[in-house]
């Protein structure tokens, strides 16, 4: 396998790895390519991160076979790797989507265990970690992100023990009952351990984490704190069991730092008279209805498409809403779309779409206005602006950007969030309308709820809601993040 081709005068003092780059190669009708930002939730949290920062980001460009060389993207170093077909289809495909996806999210989706995707797995993290080390300065920081790449951490800190190692999950972290399911459990504790702090969405999610470290290897954790025997890995010792009196241990936190937007780009692209005029024409096109309700997810069976799909097709069979007064938006951009339960996931939703259109829609009115693609950022925003309510149905979510999205949008203080409990963000935004996407019934109520808000107690939710927004923003989510990272750089300690 080739290796990533960098100047050997190119290092840099900070460094970001994760399984996408920041940008996505598009084809042009012409036969060229070019690069374009991606609408990804890592990158919109990160971009400013990185233009603040002398830095590099590491990532597959997302297309087989390719060999492309290091170039700048927008004031970023892109470092692309190179993945083959079979990578994708063993690492990406099946053991980050097949296996840890549905085991992360409590199994809504039966995981699938391949010893032939975990060895790809192993394969190519550790040509990631390579690439991350030769990239490094002496001493710089690194910061590892998500579920495609846990052992990255570890492999980094034998090449390279003079990094400060960061490692962030942005999907949940299991309860130790479903995570004691994986064939390779051990091996992902070892390999995130190798980072100094390891950053989770939510409390519960690092509560979950110390929990398997305690039953896999027996380590103290003083929450967030967790002691880590000092042993010469290189040799094949594997720590295991508690620090013993007179041994050294380094400390690695693992705690909750929940990701954010930047809310004030948000804000000021809705302000833009132009994105406002759109607004006004999507409600226009949509037949002016009483309510717009709005969905926007990545098409995945964490996100619950189909729970909201129901509530709201039994409302309109019920008679307590009508098509005339209520409109549904789903914006459900293609994901995964190689993979099975992927494939049965669009048909579904696409097959619950197509009914509830053809028994309630009228030659005026649609009930359900579905579209299985992206949007830029422009778009979304002229959307969030025209939502009267925003679905959040999620039924397992790390955060969910697009609730901080809705809300750093609607400076007018107007506007319902309905929130799936099982979201990250509900730890939050606690003034939204926090509902249980599994309760059908009072998933209806919400709606009805929603719909029927008097105006002053929607500005009082969203006043609040925008608040934390607006305070608990990206960069203070990375500041945050960062300023952990520094302070445990070398934390070493000895039990006395």
């Amino acid at each position: 396998m080739a290796e990533v081709q960098v100047a050997e005068h190119e290092s840099y003092p900070f460094v970001v790895i994760s399984n996408r780059l920041p940008v996505d190669r598009v084809i042009k009708p012409d036969g060229s390519a070019s690069w374009r930002p991606s609408p990804g939730g890592l990158v919109t949290a990160l971009e400013p991160v990185m233009r603040a920062r002398v830095g590099a980001w590491v990532g597959w460009s997302g297309q087989p076979d390719l060999d492309f060389a290091p170039f700048d993207s927008d004031g970023i170093r892109v470092v692309p790797m190179r993945l083959s077909a079979l990578e994708v289809q063993n690492f990406y495909e099946g053991f980050s989507n097949d296996t840890l996806w549905p085991l992360y999210h409590d199994v809504i989706a039966p995981p699938t265990y391949h010893r032939d995707w975990w060895e790809t797995y192993v394969e190519v993290n550790q040509r990631f970690a390579d690439t991350a080390a030769r990239i490094s300065s002496p001493g710089a920081v690194v910061w590892v992100h998500d579920y495609q790449l846990q052992l990255v951490p570890k492999m980094l800190r034998l090449l390279r023990p003079d990094l400060t190692i960061g490692f962030f999950n942005h999907i949940p972290f299991p309860p130790y009952g479903i995570y004691s399911q994986l064939p390779w459990r051990t091996q992902i504790i070892e390999g995130l351990l190798g980072a100094d702090v390891i950053g989770f969405q939510r409390l519960a999610d690092a509560n979950n984490f110390s929990r398997a470290v305690r039953r896999l290897k027996g380590f103290v954790t003083k929450n967030p704190i967790i002691e880590v025997p000092l042993v010469d890995e290189s040799e094949g010792v594997r720590a295991q069991g508690p620090v013993r009196r007179g041994q050294e241990f380094r400390t690695v936190v693992a705690k909750q730092f929940p990701i954010s937007i930047d809310a004030a780009a948000y804000e000021t692209l809705a302000r833009t008279p132009a994105i406002q005029a759109r607004a006004r024409q999507i409600r226009e096109d949509l037949g002016n209805p009483q309510t717009i309700m709005l969905g926007v997810d990545r098409l995945d069976y964490t996100k619950g498409i189909g729970h909201r799909l129901k509530a709201y097709g039994e409302l309109l069979a019920d008679g307590r809403i009508s098509v005339e007064d209520v409109t549904l938006v789903q914006v459900a951009s293609p994901s995964r779309e190689r993979v099975q339960t992927y494939m049965h996931l669009r048909d579904e939703i696409e097959l619950t779409v197509g009914r509830i259109n053809g028994d309630f829609a009228t030659i005026s009115h649609t009930a359900i206005s579905y579209h299985h693609h992206g949007y830029p950022r422009d778009e979304m925003v002229a959307l969030y602006l025209a939502a009267d309510v925003m679905l959040v149905t999620a039924l397992r979510d790390g955060m969910n950007l697009v609730a901080k999205e809705y809300v750093a949008t609607r400076f007018d203080d107007d506007g319902v969030l309905i929130l799936s409990e099982f979201a990250g963000a509900a730890d939050e935004l606690k003034r939204a309308m926090l509902i249980n996407p599994h309760d059908i019934d009072g998933l209806k109520d919400a709606i009805l709820a929603a719909i029927a808000m008097p105006k002053r107690d929607r500005a009082a939710r969203m006043r609040a809601l925008r608040r934390r927004v607006i305070e608990n923003d990206v960069d203070k989510w990375s500041t945050e993040f960062l300023r952990v990272l520094n302070n445990s750089r070398g934390a070493r300690g000895r039990k006395d």
